[in-house]
């Protein structure tokens, strides 16, 4: 696997995750955990989510750190 997609699972994997568990403390108080956990349209966001993170923002990031480094 090339640096560059190991630097974007790095970066973007955390995003991800702590954006799914965001998204169900947000509407915890109108729906339970397990009522949000048993729909399968929770983990196509999860996986939108995540999958957001590390293609968008661990592309930015990686692009940043590129220009950083050739400063």
């Amino acid at each position: 696997m090339s640096e560059r997609w190991k630097y974007q699972i790095k970066t973007g994997l955390p995003w991800g995750i702590f954006m799914t568990v965001f998204m169900i403390l947000f509407e915890i108080k109108e729906v339970t955990f397990m009522d949000q956990v048993s729909k399968p349209f929770f983990y196509f966001k999860a996986v939108a989510y995540i999958l957001l993170g590390i293609l968008v923002l661990g592309y930015s990031s990686w692009k940043s750190k590129i220009k950083r480094e050739t400063k």
